[in-house]
């Protein structure tokens, strides 16, 4: 599948079409689309006109980029220097911070031009983008599924193209999720391959950003243009150069297929449609090995406790004195921030918050906090012993294809359970992609998840590349995510 920003990027040093003109139909597009889809919860239209124009001027002056005067999105979870950031919930209603994360100061100094904000779980808190203040955004492959969670605004935006790439955060699987539910491309690079400055935190030890693309060569693109070290996120890392070369020998590609990401409630169209993929590549001379991660069993466990025990601690900012919403009647100062944070946040958010609280109180942090972060440890160290007989992991992204609306948000187990195949990848830090590699039922797409070693990025992505072009799959979108507007 060829990359939409290359075909967009090659027109606009043409001249086939300005970044003005560009732009103006993609706005058309969302204003016709998004009634519909709900993916953006805040536009910027004014401010991306004028982005536009002055990405014209770097292209007409022999100064662009790949990514110069091409539309595309944040989640609204990402700051943006005056523009509504409010992780889609009421405790942030109007909230505009004074400065923009590196990853947008980064796209912006290449001329990106920012369309709006998009739809997410409340505080990327979620599986299927239903516990957005704003209402959950509606899958463009059929619009009564979820888009997945918590990037589900993203993933819809780049399916129906409503813009050509989003940047999402990825805590348990908040990218590769609902790009297996959307039918796109969605990486989550390695732990500190991209700072997290101006990413408002969920849990701070697992939260990373990433691309969401209709390709994996997009997504390598933007990935490269937003990576590496920044002095102002101390978890951030240098990442090697040359990051995004596509190409691999794939006669010497070493493919590990861990039994357990198979067992734990994964449909029998999901299982098939991954044992075909990783029959292609073992087709095509890579050698395919059945691998063994013990302790996969207990990663969600770890994962929840230790994502909790966080946010209930980057959560304790919002007090309704700083910013954001405030309770309107109070009789003093704990009675306005028990009010304000009684009416502000979502019932998730609340469940999370009491959970990660209590995990950490007295009589109880040996017992649960100090035993997650210990199994932790066995779970990176079990990866990367099996990392030096594999180069890449072949999994599914989820389960099963995207559910209806309003299935699972009844009950949360149920929910927590589609992460089971990503939330390991965040415990361990390691870059993975997902990408459609099969319809179900109903033409639902299914993603396949590559994982690679830390800070192999390169390597999940040309894995990922060399199966796109093998197999290109693409889920049609649904009547009401079709527009007129053709780009």
């Amino acid at each position: 599948m060829s990359g939409k920003i290359k075909m967009l990027s090659d027109m606009l040093k043409s001249g086939k079409i300005s970044s003005e003109e560009l732009t103006r139909r993609y706005i058309s597009r969302i204003e016709r689309l998004n009634p519909s889809l709900n993916a953006y919860v805040s536009q910027t239209f004014d401010e991306a006109l004028k982005a536009a124009a002055r990405a014209d001027i770097l292209i007409r002056e022999g100064r662009a980029t790949s990514l110069t005067g091409i539309p595309m999105a944040l989640k609204d979870n990402i700051c943006s220097d005056g523009q509504l950031t409010t992780c889609c919930s009421k405790i942030l209603q109007g909230f505009r911070p004074y400065y923009s994360a590196t990853v947008w100061e980064k796209l912006s100094a290449q001329g990106a031009v920012m369309l709006g904000k998009t739809n997410m779980d409340e505080f990327a808190m979620g599986s299927a983008s239903e516990t957005s203040f704003y209402g959950a955004p509606k899958n463009p492959v059929d619009i009564s599924r979820v888009t997945g969670g918590s990037s589900g605004g993203s993933a819809a935006a780049v399916k129906a193209d409503m813009a050509a790439y989003a940047l999402g955060s990825d805590t348990g699987g908040s990218i590769r999720q609902p790009a297996s539910f959307c039918g796109v491309v969605g990486f989550k690079p390695t732990y500190g391959a991209v700072s997290r400055y101006g990413l408002i935190a969920y849990a701070s030890s697992l939260d990373q950003i990433g691309p969401l693309a209709s390709s994996v060569e997009d997504a390598a693109i933007v990935y490269d243009a937003i990576r590496g070290q920044d002095s102002r996120d101390q978890t951030s890392a240098a990442t090697p150069e040359g990051e995004t070369g596509l190409d691999i020998d794939i006669k010497n590609l070493r493919v590990g297929v861990p039994e357990e990401f198979f067992s734990e409630g994964v449909s029998d169209e999901v299982k098939s449609a991954i044992e075909a993929a990783i029959c292609l590549y073992k087709r095509a001379g890579a050698k395919v090995e059945r691998v063994k991660i013990p302790a996969f069993k207990v990663a969600l466990p770890v994962y929840y406790i230790i994502s909790c025990a966080e946010a209930s601690s980057n959560l304790g900012r919002y007090d309704g004195i700083r910013y954001g919403y405030r309770a309107e009647s109070f009789s003093d100062i704990d009675d306005m921030i028990l009010k304000t944070r009684t009416f502000g946040f979502g019932k998730e958010v609340k469940r999370r918050i009491m959970l990660g609280t209590y995990v950490l109180s007295s009589g109880y942090f040996d017992a649960y906090y100090k035993k997650a972060c210990l199994l932790r440890e066995r779970i990176i160290a079990e990866f990367a012993e099996v990392f030096k007989s594999c180069d890449v992991l072949l999994t599914p992204t989820a389960p099963t294809a995207a559910f209806k609306l309003g299935d699972k948000s009844a009950n949360s187990v149920e929910a927590y359970l589609a992460d089971i195949c990503t939330v390991p990848v965040n415990i361990a830090g390691l870059p993975a992609v997902s990408l459609p590699c099969g319809l179900g039922e109903g033409g639902l797409p299914i993603g396949l998840q590559i994982i690679a070693d830390r800070f192999c990025d390169k390597t999940a992505l040309a894995a990922a590349r060399f199966f796109e072009r093998e197999r290109p799959v693409s889920a049609p979108l649904c009547e009401e995510a079709k527009c007129e507007v053709e780009l």
